[in-house]
């Protein structure tokens, strides 16, 4: 970049990224910043140092919803990374190695929902009708949306099992659908988390369209599915995306009215607009030297906002064990396993070809307060327990290598009385907020990441940087 940034943006995950994007494509030159050697910032990958192989930190989940994530995929050409289901089919296993499937019909939205649900044999007839209790709550959540897209859906104060309560949905109809989506989406215990969120992920997930709830998988690795591409684009467009580089903000007397000194690791100092995509517990040591004292209520409400952990095992087989790209696992700590051998799979390659290299199991245990601090020994020993348990092949096929990863800050919670979230506009002229944790109404996941990107990213345009 040889001319100075017209914005820049700290923070290179799906919040920086989709933000950056967006400038650039609008013609601002944008400078990404990130303290952290690779882009990704919580959704990223690792060299696993035994493998060789490339590892997600953490396996990610997408939805037919996600409409600005997938925006942004198309924005910088990698919406081909991205394998998306032409409909929501989800297989189960439940605690006796029984499978089952989740499969919605190509019906209009709930009635896709309550028809897959219907015809679901995993559970008995009376806990599959208590679905149609669902229809009335979900049509009337939607139509609140369209009406005010800041509506609020439920009460703060009532947790997901109180308003699942409420709308009729029984124990065993909760511990196969509705908690396992609550948990995965929210990444806390449906006894913890406020319902206001989950109502609105529910009205988003199943509807206006049946593709609404057809889940995604990465089919590269996180940095190359979105990262990469990203940084290409920027850079393509006279941006630049530095990682390594630490920065800290800070008031400049002499700059422009509404732009801020940003002094970076190594001596390098600009000044400009600047958008800060950096998680919750990050902002106060980013901004701090910042001289607006109506900035400290949002940077105390950011620090003071609880953190969520998620924990993944990774387990290398020597030969196959699963014959699908992932599998819900009721009833069990760990709640989902990934065959990565079969989500990244070369998709020229047969199933069940020889050439297939052995398994990778990604699993994923969110909501993970209970068991993230245990040491690895104990945490593989869970899960080989359940995979033995689960998969036949796996009691008979040698384990060869494991991992753990520990994203102890990987959300925030959702509980009732935290902090409240702020929105993109700070006091502060020329800094805007992004991440999933600002205030879009949705709880921790790239689409919350990316939905504030572009808010980000527009405030920057009409305020005409």
């Amino acid at each position: 970049m040889t001319a100075g940034p017209d914005v820049v943006v700290v923070g290179a995950g799906f919040a920086g990224l989709s933000a950056a994007a967006m400038l650039a494509e609008a013609g601002k030159r944008v400078l990404v910043l990130d303290a952290r050697p690779q882009l990704g910032g919580r959704a990223t990958a690792f060299t696993d140092r035994l493998t060789g192989e490339l590892v997600d930190n953490g396996q990610h989940v997408l939805f037919g919803c996600y409409h600005q994530t997938f925006t942004f995929l198309r924005r910088i050409g990698a919406e081909g990374n991205i394998r998306l289901q032409s409909a929501m089919t989800i297989p189960f296993l439940d605690v006796q190695g029984r499978r089952s499937e989740l499969r919605c019909p190509p019906l209009p939205p709930p009635l896709h929902l309550l028809g897959g649900v219907l015809r679901w044999k995993a559970l008995p007839l009376a806990d599959r009708l208590s679905v149609l209790k669902m229809g009335g709550p979900l049509m009337s959540a939607r139509k609140a949306i369209a009406r005010n897209p800041a509506a609020v859906l439920a009460a703060d104060a009532i947790t997901v099992s109180q308003w699942l309560q409420r709308a009729g949905q029984g124990s065993l109809i909760r511990e196969w659908l509705w908690d396992p989506l609550a948990v995965a989406a929210l990444n806390q215990a449906p006894d913890d988390a406020s319902a206001t969120t989950f109502v609105r992920v529910l009205a988003e997930l199943f509807g206006p369209r049946a593709a609404d709830s057809a889940l995604a998988l990465p089919a590269v690795p996180l940095h190359e599915a979105y990262a990469l591409p990203a940084q290409a684009f920027i850079a393509a467009r006279g941006g630049e995306v530095r990682t390594n580089a630490l920065a800290r903000l800070s008031s400049d007397a002499g700059a422009r009215l509404g732009h801020l000194r940003v002094d970076v690791r190594g001596g390098v100092t600009v000044t400009a607009p600047v958008i800060a995509a950096v998680p919750w517990f990050a902002l106060g040591a980013l901004v701090g030297a910042v001289d607006a004292p109506a900035l400290t209520p949002v940077v105390e409400r950011a620090s003071a906002m609880a953190s969520k952990p998620i924990v993944t095992v990774n387990l290398w087989y020597d030969a196959p064990v699963m014959d699908e790209p992932f599998i819900g696992l009721p009833g069990r700590v760990t709640q989902w396993v990934f065959d990565k051998s079969l989500v990244l799979r070369d998709p020229e390659l047969p199933p069940g070809s020889g050439a297939q290299r052995a398994s990778h199991l990604s699993l994923v245990s969110s909501a993970a307060d209970t068991i993230a601090g245990k040491d690895d020994q104990a945490l593989i020993e869970i899960a080989t327990t359940e995979m033995a348990g689960a998969l036949p092949r796996a009691r008979q096929t040698r384990l060869r290598h494991a991992t753990v990863i520990r994203e102890k800050r990987a959300t925030f919670s959702l509980a009732p009385g935290q902090p409240a979230r702020p929105d993109t506009r700070t006091p502060v002229r020329g800094l805007y907020l992004a991440g999933d944790w600002i205030a879009t109404g949705l709880p921790g996941t790239i689409e919350s990441a990316v939905v504030s990107g572009h808010w980000a990213a527009k405030e920057v345009l009409r305020d005409g940087y």
